[in-house]
């Protein structure tokens, strides 16, 4: 049964997660109103707890560090379609899943909310959905990442 839905639904996965992904990379690098919407009203929120800037243009988390962290987990997800490349799969979600952890957390637990754009939540919706899809590719990419992790972890920590 896990073969099947590893055969079917990861590549229906991935293409779901990577097409919200890059549907939202017009927006955020076309500086459009939503997204002025969005990232000014976390900057503020950020600005009253004292880290000024946090999701400004310029910030740590702004627009554009979010959308190259989504183009490169699209990328990595879709290219992991691809059995050649499946193990870059397991990345894709694992950074899709952080980016979408902190997109749902700032609509839920920050002055944002679940639709600040008027759209019926649909945005908050897609980033649940999103979340759930990169969980699971993360799950059935699980031995990909541990073993890339420990490759890196040994190419940082190896004594001379």
């Amino acid at each position: 049964m896990l073969t099947k839905i590893d055969k079917y639904g990861s590549p229906l996965m991935a293409l779901f997660a990577g097409a919200v992904f890059l549907s939202s990379i017009p927006f955020k690098f076309g500086n459009a109103p939503e997204t002025q919407e969005i990232f000014g009203r976390l900057n503020s929120w950020s600005t009253g707890l004292g880290a000024d800037g946090l999701f400004a243009q310029s910030g740590l988390f702004s627009q554009y560090v979010i959308g190259s962290a989504e183009i490169a987990a699209s990328i990595a997800l879709l290219l992991g379609i691809l059995p050649r490349f499946r193990r870059l799969q397991g990345f894709g979600a694992l950074l899709g899943l952080a980016v979408m952890t902190g997109a749902i957390s700032f609509h839920l637990f920050t002055p944002l909310g679940i639709d600040p754009n008027n759209d019926g939540g649909g945005l908050f919706l897609s980033a649940c959905i999103v979340w759930l899809c990169c969980a699971f590719i993360l799950f059935l990419r699980r031995q990909y990442v541990k073993d890339g992790l420990l490759k890196i972890g040994c190419a940082l920590f190896a004594k001379p």
